[in-house]
C-alpha cells in the first residue's frame, strides 16, 4: 500500500471527527436554537462537532477497502484502530492484521501506522520535534518516520485530529460556511430499516473547490447512537473520472471514552529490519528550489 493512499486514508479516518472548542459548540448550540430555519445539514454537522469535542479515548475494528475500478482491483485490511487525548498530547494508531486480494484467501499481513508526539520517538542521532508518523512494514521489513507538523509553528497543532483537519480541512475542523464554499452538502434519504439507524452525508466537490484535483465525492454515514463517523466513502480523482478509485473506511464495534492504556502507542522496530528511514517536511522554500531542479 503506498504512503500517499495510506495517509490520505489515515486523514481521512477522522475527517469527520475535528475537535471544536466548549465556546464554539456553546455559540453554535445557541445559534440554532434562536433559529428554527436552521439548515438540517448544519444540524448535523454541528451535533456531529458536539460529540466529538468530547471524545478522549476511542477504540475500534476497522476494514479499509481500496477499490482500482479500471484494473478491475479490490484489496481489503482489517485491524484495529487507537485513539487517546490526555491535556494537550494525543496519539492514533492502526494496527492493520489481515489482507484479502480479489478472490484470494484472506491473509496475515501486519501493518502498522503511530500519528504521535516526536518526544515518544528516540534515536541518539537525531532530535525528534513535532508530530510524526511511523509507517512499519512487516512485509517489506522497513520502517519509517515522516514528519507531519513541525514545532512552534503558528498554524499548529499538538492534537492529531487537529493536524488532521489542518491537511484536510473539512468537516469537524472549518467553518460550516467554508465548507460549503469547497462542497455541495446535502443529506442522503436512507431507504430501508437497516440503513435507517444511520445519517449519510455527501460531499460533491464543487468545479472551483481546491479539492477538485484529490476528490469527485465524499460519503460518510453517521450512527445515530453513538453520533459518530460509522463508514467513510470517497471517490478519487485518479486515474481519472469517473473511472477513480474508491476508498471506503468501516468503524465497526467502537469503544468510546472507557479509557486506552498509554502502552498500547508503544513499538519496537524489529532487528531483521534497516534503519528506519526520516523524512522530515520539506519547508516551502525547500520544495520550490527541489522542484526547479527536477525539472531542469
Amino acid at each position: 500500500m503506498c504512503k500517499k493512499i495510506i495517509i490520505d486514508s489515515i486523514l481521512m479516518l477522522f475527517l469527520t471527527t475535528g475537535v471544536c472548542c466548549a465556546s464554539e459548540c456553546t455559540i453554535a448550540s445557541e445559534q440554532m436554537q434562536n433559529n428554527p430555519k436552521t439548515d438540517p445539514v448544519d444540524e448535523v454537522l454541528e451535533e456531529l462537532n458536539k460529540r466529538t469535542s468530547e471524545l478522549k479515548t476511542y477504540e475500534c475494528r476497522i476494514e479499509y477497502k481500496y477499490t482500482q475500478k479500471l484494473l478491475e482491483s479490490e484489496s481489503l485490511h482489517k485491524g484495529i484502530l487507537y485513539y487517546s487525548k490526555t491535556g494537550e498530547k494525543s496519539a492514533l494508531r492502526i494496527n492493520f492484521k489481515t489482507l484479502k486480494q480479489e478472490d484470494e484467501p484472506e491473509q496475515k499481513y501486519i501493518e502498522q501506522y503511530i500519528v504521535l508526539d516526536g518526544s515518544r520517538l528516540s534515536r541518539p542521532d537525531y532530535e525528534f520535534k513535532g508530530i510524526w508518523l511511523v509507517h512499519i512494514d512487516y512485509e517489506g521489513r522497513e520502517a519509517k518516520y515522516y514528519q507531519l507538523a513541525e514545532p512552534n509553528d503558528p498554524n499548529g497543532t499538538s492534537d492529531v485530529l487537529d493536524l488532521a483537519g489542518r491537511n484536510l480541512p473539512i468537516l469537524g475542523f472549518s467553518k460550516i460556511s467554508d465548507l460549503k464554499k469547497e462542497f455541495d452538502v446535502k443529506l442522503v434519504e436512507q431507504k430501508n430499516c437497516k440503513s435507517a439507524d444511520f445519517t449519510q452525508v455527501r460531499l460533491d466537490v464543487k468545479p472551483n473547490s481546491i479539492y477538485k484535483d484529490d476528490y469527485i465525492s465524499i460519503d460518510f454515514w453517521i450512527d445515530k447512537k453513538s453520533g459518530l463517523p460509522a463508514k467513510i466513502v470517497a471517490v478519487s480523482t485518479e486515474p481519472e473520472p469517473p473511472m477513480g478509485d474508491v476508498s471506503e473506511i468501516k468503524f465497526l464495534k467502537p469503544v468510546i471514552n472507557k479509557g486506552i492504556n498509554g502502552n498500547v502507542f508503544d513499538f519496537e522496530i524489529p532487528d531483521n529490519f534497516g534503519e528506519p528511514e526520516i523524512i522530515p517536511i520539506k519547508k516551502e522554500h525547500e520544495q520550490e528550489q527541489y522542484d526547479i531542479g527536477n525539472s531542469n
